[in-house]
């Protein structure tokens, strides 16, 4: 079983592009400062928290310098009470600043996934085609759960971080300048070992979220396949492609953790150096009268704070690129290009009556591959247009150009007279109603189900749509009737249910044009009959389209076009074409033999 399928092709996730961590860095501070007013707070907290708690080190120096000499014990309780309320306050204020980090960044997290779902749905169709549904949905939902925890934590540890070594070295510089340069040195190394591992760490991180999403998009389509993938004993094959894609995902990510893991000991054997270095010499330095051992103490308790934040960077830095793996990901997303705007002075499309014409019209998904090859015929307002051919041969196309899911590449496709590219595409969807062969149905009641987009109708209006749709008796042997919950995807009824329901979606709409693709494939002989009566009413004084394989469904089409390797080979009533002993013949007899 090929994993790869429609949906898999041309997959482009921004994973496979070079990071622009400038670029994304800018985006995310434009979400961090659309939420100004917090943030400001957060950083003065910051700003506040660690300014108390790095006059410790100072206060401790002092106290032990009042029992050098001596033992001042006024001096001494003073110094100690002092750090106590200061350390007490720090601790308060840090309470009071991981509170508010987590508000910005739920809210942070909040605009994007908003943002991003908003773009989802402006997108073209034509993105949903060349992206998995799995790894879609791995970025709404994994890849902003990483940037909210990487905003939630390390943005505090970075404000904290520079707060504590800018402090702390001017604090060092003051005690002992000479001590400063013991000091300094080894920071060059603990640089250098952070920007190295640190672009490792990055491209594994890059490559762990690329393989995560490819997991989760296999496994989404493995599960909503589950039924032919047992109808036809794939089990053992979708394991072994489970396992590899498993095994790729799972190297990944322990790569990526590997490397990230090695960067903190790395630059804490470094860290440890440089306080062993402070140590000697702050020890000969002392022997010599140049400092005295409340500087030294608070030297080496400064140095240990300098030292910390470089450690707590590369510990975080694995987090932080993650989580600028994941932005990168959503942003890709998020600057997808938006379905083309309607043309200046777009007309609304309201006096709907129904003429279609299309008018030589060519078009291919794919530049230089024509799916449709000067394509004309005109379908009369009231008529129903059925179109037939074999699989592949552009009929389903048909529809995506009169929806606008596509625009044309040659041609025009006119409706009372209107150019489509002239009409808007929201006034123009309106003005169809449409049943798939994929039936679409959500998580809510039969009646919300059956009333979805036809506005505010009543209970009467959807029982009487669901008559028409020989759903009625079913519906109301259901425990709670029109009430009864359905689940995601319909999966507590049979697909020929969920074709009925849908049918009578469409019968409730007051649409004057009306699309059926393959719209009784999921229903039995018996229904077919019953549904046929009906779509005549629903069908009445619309300008019909009916894509079917079942050709004895459209015998009654006004006009039925033939539709073999995007062009219209043969086009006329079914008598007509039955006497013209032609392709649609050909078609026609061999579903009776």
């Amino acid at each position: 079983m090929m994993y790869a399928g429609k949906q898999g092709r041309g997959r482009n996730d921004g994973s496979q592009k070079a990071t622009n961590r400038r670029y994304v860095l800018k985006r995310l501070w434009d979400y961090l400062y659309f939420y100004k007013g917090k943030l400001a707070l957060a950083i003065f907290l910051t700003l506040i928290s660690n300014v108390l708690s790095l006059v410790g080190p100072y206060l401790t120096g002092r106290t032990i310098s009042a029992m050098e000499n001596g033992v001042k014990f006024n001096q001494v309780f003073f110094f100690a009470g002092l750090m106590i309320l200061f350390y007490l306050l720090s601790s308060i204020l840090s309470y009071i600043l991981s509170i508010a980090m987590v508000r910005i960044s739920q809210s942070v997290v909040y605009k994007m996934r908003k943002d991003l779902f908003e773009k989802l749905n402006k997108v073209s169709i034509s993105y949903f085609d060349k992206n998995q549904t799995g790894d879609i949905i791995s970025k709404m939902s994994y890849d902003i759960d990483t940037i909210n925890t990487s905003l939630a934590t390390d943005v505090v540890q970075i404000f904290t971080s520079i707060i504590t070594v800018v402090i702390s070295f001017i604090m060092m510089l003051i005690m002992s300048p000479i001590l400063v340069i013991v000091f300094v040195v080894t920071i060059p190394i603990s640089v250098t070992i952070t920007r190295v591992l640190s672009k490792i760490v990055k491209k594994k991180y890059r490559l762990r979220n690329q393989k995560l999403g490819e997991l989760n998009g296999f496994a989404e389509e493995m599960i909503t396949g589950q039924r032919t993938i047992q109808s036809y004993v794939q089990e053992d094959s979708v394991l072994k492609k489970f396992d590899q894609i498993n095994d790729e995902a799972s190297t990944a990510s322990y790569e990526s953790g590997y490397y990230s893991t090695t960067v903190g000991p790395s630059v804490n054997f470094v860290s440890n150096l440089s306080v062993a270095l402070v140590g000697v010499f702050g020890g000969i330095l002392y022997f010599f009268g140049d400092i005295s051992l409340g500087k030294l103490t608070s030297f080496t308790l400064y140095s240990r704070r300098f030292s910390g934040p470089i450690n707590q960077m590369s510990n975080i830095i694995a987090d932080i690129q993650s989580a600028l793996a994941a932005a990168e990901r959503v942003f890709h997303v998020i600057d997808e290009e938006e379905e083309p705007k309607d043309v200046e002075d777009a007309i609304e499309y309201t006096d709907v009556k129904g003429d279609v014409e299309f008018k030589d019209v060519t078009f291919g998904y794919v530049e230089n591959q024509v799916v449709l090859n000067h394509v004309s015929f005109k379908a009369p307002k009231g008529k129903v247009v059925a179109i037939v051919g074999p699989t592949g041969a552009g009929k389903t196309t048909l529809v995506n150009l009169l929806m606008r899911f596509y625009d044309v590449n040659e041609g025009r496709i006119m409706i009372d007279h209107h150019e489509t590219r002239q009409l808007t595409r929201r006034s123009l969807r309106r003005s169809f109603s449409m049943v798939l062969q994929d039936t679409w149905i959500f998580h809510g009641t039969v009646f919300e189900n059956i009333a979805y987009g036809n506005g505010d109708v009543s209970r009467l209006e959807v029982e009487e749509a669901a008559k028409k749709a020989r759903i009625h008796s079913f519906i109301s042997h259901l425990p709670l009737g029109y009430d009864t919950i359905l689940t995601d995807e319909g999966l507590n009824i049979s697909k020929g249910q969920k074709q009925l329901l849908v049918i009578a979606r469409a019968m409730l709409s007051k649409t004057k044009m009306l699309i059926l693709d393959e719209a009784t494939s999921n229903v039995d002989t018996h229904t077919e009959v019953q549904i046929q009566k009906a779509m005549l009413a629903l069908m009445e004084n619309k300008t019909t389209f009916v894509i079917a394989h079942r050709l004895s469904t459209i015998q009654n089409a006004h006009l039925i076009l033939v539709v073999k390797d995007g062009n219209i080979v043969e086009q006329g009533t079914h008598d007509e074409l039955i006497e013209q002993k032609g392709f649609y013949n050909a078609l026609y007899q061999s579903q009776f033999n």
